[in-house]
C-alpha cells in the first residue's frame, strides 16, 4: 500500500504535540504506552509494574528508571493515528524533576493531566497544572485506574474544580466504579461503550457499543448499573458545566475522560476525543512578534539536552521543537545565541531507545540532533538571518547544594566531562568559588533526588565514583550590578559568593534574613532568583 502524501500545510494541520503530566504513580507512563499500542507503534504493552516478566514501559529508557519504576527524564515519542501525526512528551512525575517537566511544557501545545481515581488531585498535579495555566495551554484530564476502588466520579469532578480552580466537562461517564468498571457512556455520541475482558491490557480492548435503550447492552450491564447510569446522565445534563470549545482552547475548561490505562478501558475513546478537540501547532511569541507555524522560514528552539541515550556511543542529543517551516536533513541554520551558522546532521526521532533518522520534519515535531557541545537549553535556531528568538526558558533556583569531588584523582578528566555534560542537560547547576581553583565544584539542584541520579549516572556513564559533602545553603540569588567586586561586596557571615558557568556572580544563602541584610548593604545591586542567558552579538 503506497504511503499517503501530504502538502506542507496538511502536514502542519495533522500534527498534535502534547505533554502528559501527573503526580507519581497516577499511571501516565502506562497511558503513554497504551496510546502507542492503539497507534500501532508497539504490538504488546509491557507494563512498568510487571517486574516478573522483566518488561518495562517503552518510554522509560534509563536504567535507574527501570530499577525504581519512575520517570526521571522526559521521553519523546511519535506515532500516527487516524491521519494524525502525534508527538507525546512524557514527563517525570517526581517533584524533584519538575524543572525537566517545565521545559517540556514549553515545547507542548497542550497537556494531558492524569489523575488517580482513588487519590484525586495530588500535590505534584497541582504544581504542574499551575505551570500549564501560566502558559495558557489547553488541559485535558484522564481519570485513571477506574478498574480499582476509587472516589465517586461526581466527587472527583468537584475536587478538580475546587482544588485546581478550573471548570470541567465530562466527555464520558464511567459505568460501574469501585472495581466493577464495565465501560463508559460517550456523551458526544450519546452511546454506551462496554469493554470486553482483554489479556491484562497487553492488546487493544474489544468494545461493544450501542444506544442507551439497547436491550443487549442493558443485559450486559445489569439492571442496577443501567438504571444508575440513566439517573447520572440526567443529573450531568441538568447540573454540569456547558461544553465550550473556546474555553477549552484557552485552558479555562478541562474535558474529562474516565478510563483504565492498565486494562485499556477508555483509552481509545480518550484518544479519539482528544484528537477532535485539540489543535495543530499554534503560533508562538518571539522577539519579532508572533511566528505562524506555516511560514516558510524554519525556526525551532532547544528545550532539552540528553547525554548518553545510547550507552554504546556515549552521544549527546539536543531536542528541538520545530515552530515553523520545514526541516530537512543536513540543512544549514543560524544558531542565534552563538551567532554562528551550523549544519543539522544526523536528525533523529524516537520511540524510547529506538531511533530513526529523519529526512524531513514539520512544525510541532520534536527532533533530536547530535550535539558536539554547542547547544544550551533555550537556544533558538532559524534558517534565515532574521535572528528570531523564542521566549527564554528560565533557570529554576536550586534549593539543595553540595560540594562534589572525584574519589580517584586520576579520573578527574572523566569527572569534569560528566559534570559539564550533565549540567548542560539542565539537571544540575554548577558553581565555583572565585580564586579557589577548578578543583572545588559546588552543585545545586531543585530536588534532592537529583543528587542520587547524578551519583548513579557519573558512576555508570562516566566510570567515576564521587564524594558529596552537603552544604547548608537553601537560597540562591544572581547579582546584577555595574561592577561586581567580591572583596568589597557586603555580605553576611553565612553567605557564600560563587560564580555560575557563565562566570556571573551568584550568592548562596542559608536563610531569608541574610538575603534582606545583603540587599540593605548593597543598594545599587539587584538580586534575582532566576537567570536568563545573554545572547552573543
Amino acid at each position: 500500500m503506497s504511503e499517503q502524501v501530504f502538502s506542507f500545510n496538511e502536514e502542519v494541520e495533522r500534527r498534535r504535540t502534547f505533554a502528559i503530566i501527573s503526580h507519581p504513580d497516577a499511571g501516565k507512563t502506562t497511558l503513554t504506552e497504551k496510546l502507542l499500542l492503539y497507534g500501532g507503534a508497539i504490538r504488546l504493552a509491557g507494563s512498568v509494574k510487571s517486574r516478573r516478566a522483566q518488561k518495562h514501559a517503552v518510554s522509560d529508557w534509563m536504567e535507574i528508571e527501570k530499577q525504581r519504576g519512575i520517570s526521571v527524564t522526559s521521553s519523546v515519542l511519535q506515532f500516527n493515528y487516524d491521519n494524525h501525526c502525534i508527538n507525546i512528551l512524557d514527563t517525570p512525575g517526581h517533584q524533584d524533576f519538575s524543572e525537566d517537566t517545565y521545559r517540556t511544557l514549553m515545547a507542548a501545545d497542550s497537556a494531558v493531566m492524569v489523575i488517580d481515581c482513588a487519590k484525586g488531585v495530588e500535590d505534584q498535579t497541582k504544581k504542574l497544572f499551575h505551570v500549564c495555566k501560566m502558559r495558557g495551554i489547553p488541559i485535558f484530564t484522564f481519570v485513571n485506574k477506574l478498574d480499582r476502588a476509587g472516589k465517586d466520579p461526581f466527587e472527583l469532578m468537584e475536587e478538580i474544580e475546587k482544588v485546581l480552580g478550573i471548570q470541567s466537562y465530562p466527555m464520558n461517564w464511567p459505568i460501574g466504579t469501585d472495581g466493577n468498571f464495565k465501560g463508559v457512556y460517550n456523551r458526544q455520541k450519546k452511546q454506551i461503550e462496554v469493554f470486553g475482558e482483554g489479556n491484562h491490557g497487553q492488546s487493544v480492548a474489544k468494545v461493544v457499543s450501542g444506544d442507551v435503550t439497547d436491550e443487549n447492552l442493558k443485559g450486559l450491564l445489569g439492571e442496577s448499573l443501567h438504571n444508575q447510569l440513566i439517573e447520572e446522565i440526567e443529573l450531568l445534563d441538568m447540573a454540569g458545566d456547558e461544553f465550550d470549545i473556546d474555553k477549552i482552547l484557552k485552558g479555562e475548561l478541562t474535558p474529562v475522560f474516565f478510563g483504565s490505562a492498565m486494562t485499556n478501558f477508555g483509552v481509545q475513546p480518550f484518544l479519539e476525543g482528544f484528537l477532535k478537540l485539540t489543535t495543530p501547532p499554534t503560533p508562538r511569541e518571539s522577539n519579532q512578534g508572533i511566528i505562524d507555524p506555516k511560514t516558510e522560514n524554519f525556526t525551532g528552539f532547544i528545550f532539552k539536552i540528553q547525554a548518553n541515550m545510547n550507552p554504546t556511543h556515549r552521544d549527546r542529543i539536543a531536542f528541538i521543537r520545530i515552530c515553523s517551516g520545514k526541516f530537512e536533513k543536513g540543512m544549514q541554520v543560524n544558531h542565534v545565541q552563538e551567532n554562528k551558522k551550523i549544519r543539522l546532521s544526523q536528525p533523529q526521532q524516537f520511540l524510547a531507545q529506538d531511533r530513526i533518522v529523519v529526512e524531513t520534519a514539520y512544525p510541532g515535531d520534536i527532533i533530536g540532533v547530535h550535539d558536539p557541545g554547542i547547544f544550551r537549553i533555550g537556544d533558538t535556531l532559524c534558517e534565515d538571518g532574521s535572528k528570531i528568538q523564542y521566549e527564554g526558558i528560565p533557570v529554576f533556583a536550586p534549593e539543595h547544594f553540595t560540594k562534589i569531588y572525584a574519589k580517584n584523582s586520576l579520573k578527574r578528566k572523566q569527572f569534569l566531562k560528566g559534570i559539564t555534560q550533565l549540567s548542560e542537560e539542565g539537571t544540575i547547576q554548577v558553581f565555583k568559588r572565585p580564586h579557589i581553583g577548578v578543583e572545588e565544584l559546588i552543585v545545586g539542584v531543585v530536588g534532592a533526588l537529583q543528587f542520587e541520579v547524578l551519583e548513579y549516572r557519573l558512576k555508570n556513564e562516566y566510570g567515576v565514583d564521587i564524594i558529596m559533602e552537603n552544604l547548608p545553603y537553601r537560597y540562591i540569588r544572581w547579582v546584577e550590578t555595574e561592577k561586581f567586586d567580591p572583596d568589597t561586596f557586603g555580605i553576611t557571615m553565612d553567605t557564600l559568593i560563587v560564580q555560575d558557568e557563565d562566570e556571573n556572580p551568584v550568592l548562596l544563602f542559608q536563610n531569608e534574613w541574610s538575603i534582606e541584610r545583603v540587599k540593605e548593604r548593597n543598594k545599587d545591586a539587584i538580586l534575582r532568583d532566576i537567570s536568563l542567558r545573554k545572547v552573543k552579538v
